[in-house]
């Protein structure tokens, strides 16, 4: 795999370990949106492994853009006291490095146009 799909993928796995514990009233709601969009970014990363640079762009402009709503969303979790300040911090620390790897993917591709 490449290193940005390991790496989200571990960020995943991690996040999967995290939501067993939100809260019910939580987990269905914030949970659910963070797992959706969790989800939909490493689809996009996963796509745009296989497609030809023109199309990596957009494909990764998306998977960048449910990037930050999961934090986002993910940082509503936190400031509500749903999920706990090593979890969080693991977690964000992850997905910064993932938005660093996606931006220097993407600004490579463009630069290379």
């Amino acid at each position: 795999l490449p290193p940005i799909l390991s790496k989200s993928k571990i960020a995943y796995l991690l996040w999967m370990q995290i939501v067993k514990d939100i809260p019910k009233t939580s987990r269905y709601t914030l949970g659910n949106s963070i797992d959706e969009h969790f989800l939909s970014m490493l689809t996009f990363i996963y796509t745009a492994t296989y497609q030809s640079p023109t199309e990596k762009v957009v494909t990764l402009a998306k998977a960048i853009a449910h990037l930050d709503l999961v934090k986002f969303l993910l940082s509503i979790v936190w400031e509500s006291r749903t999920i706990g300040n090593n979890h969080y911090v693991k977690l964000s620390a992850d997905l910064d490095e993932i938005g660093r790897m996606l931006g220097g993917w993407r600004k490579g591709l463009i630069q290379n146009r």
